[in-house]
């Protein structure tokens, strides 16, 4: 993978919460995003009715909210993958259908 990787900060927020019981983790999250390293252009206030059709379709999963709003980027980038630990990205799918490419740890 090549940097700038994108994402949004619904994720950063599960990340740095994650990460928290690793010393330093949460800043180490962050100064990813301050070199540049991660970028987050995703606007959700502009998104709010595809994620909310995504938080409905998706709610016995169950979907968080990061979930949705990288479902929904990966229909706005066209030949995304999406690096995840969550094996809920086997189920998600974009524009209804279409299998979320992924990169993530064999099971």
């Amino acid at each position: 993978m090549q940097p700038p990787l994108l994402t949004c900060e619904a994720v950063l927020s599960e990340a740095c919460f994650l990460m928290r019981r690793f010393g330093d983790g949460a800043r180490s999250v962050m100064e990813l995003v301050r070199r540049g390293l991660i970028l987050t252009e995703f606007n959700l206030s502009d998104e709010v009715e595809p994620i909310d059709k995504l938080l409905a379709k998706y709610k016995d999963v169950p979907i968080s909210l990061a979930d949705a709003c990288l479902v929904r980027m990966s229909e706005q980038i066209s030949q995304s993958i999406v690096f995840t630990l969550d094996s809920d990205f086997r189920l998600y799918r974009k524009h209804g259908r279409q299998v979320i490419p992924t990169r993530m740890p064999k099971t």
